[in-house]
């Protein structure tokens, strides 16, 4: 897939907690196209402490209005300066990266969506195109407490939604893996969030047989497959995250 290196403008900037920022950019020409799961490098400029961009997943894509979702986390000096931009600001992004998630060709199965905290994010993209498809989905999101969660309404709007959270503060008390709609039937599951929470809906999904993807969040600096510190050692041997996922399917993974 082409990859595209352009100047955006930030068009909206949504504060969703102390630490989540979620950055609407926009172009004067259209946007390439993005499919849900892949990412993009953003280019950090006037932080000396902060040399290579920054990944970010791609959070939602409206070709119509040509827009771009990135939802940013802060947790270090480059994320946070991409937090601390305004309306109006423009930020050089490299994209789109990576291979995206895959939907059944089977328009009847029935899908659920699994995010954990900020990586709840790509899952959110996804969630629109299978809405556009009339896809039969359900989404659980996962969080150590309500204050953790963001765009609840958002994600709502979209469809079915459940939450758990580790201290009871929403939803069912408990982690993803013990929720009650797991008890129901569905033939392929979404994942994304700490490694931990994936590796639990792998294993389950394994004991079920039940398709899954995973979305890896390993370090990645170039992007491009050049630097492979991203790299995961899977059943066909070493591949690069950037490149080669961040995607994958877990019967790639040596989970």
């Amino acid at each position: 897939m082409k990859k595209f290196l352009v100047d955006l403008k930030i068009k909206e900037v949504e504060k969703l907690n102390d630490t989540c920022v979620l950055l609407t950019m926009t172009d004067e020409k259209p946007l390439p196209e993005c499919r849900p799961g892949q990412f993009a490098e953003l280019r950090v400029d006037e932080t000396p402490s902060v040399m290579l961009r920054r990944p970010i997943s791609v959070h939602s894509y409206d070709a119509e209005k040509n827009e771009i979702g990135f939802l940013i986390q802060v947790v270090g000096d480059g994320t946070r300066w991409l937090g601390m931009l305004q309306k109006g600001d423009t930020v050089n992004v490299l994209l789109p990266l990576g291979n995206g998630f895959t939907i059944p060709e089977d328009s009847n199965a029935r899908l659920l969506l699994i995010g954990g905290g900020v990586g709840c994010a790509p899952l959110y993209g996804l969630a629109q195109e299978l809405k556009r498809l009339g896809r039969n989905f359900a989404i659980l999101i996962g969080a150590r407490s309500a204050k953790d969660l963001y765009r609840c309404n958002e994600y709502s709007a979209l469809g079915r939604v459940e939450y758990t959270t580790e201290d009871g503060s929403c939803g069912e008390k408990g982690y993803v893996t013990n929720h009650s709609i797991m008890s129901e039937k569905f033939d392929y599951i979404y994942t994304c969030g700490p490694k931990p929470m994936m590796m639990a809906v792998a294993k389950y999904a394994k004991e079920h047989g039940i398709g899954c993807e995973v979305s890896l969040e390993n370090k990645m600096a170039c992007g491009l497959g050049a630097c492979l510190c991203c790299v995961e050692d899977t059943t066909t041997g070493n591949r690069c995250v950037c490149t080669d996922g961040p995607v994958f399917s877990i019967e790639e993974l040596k989970w």
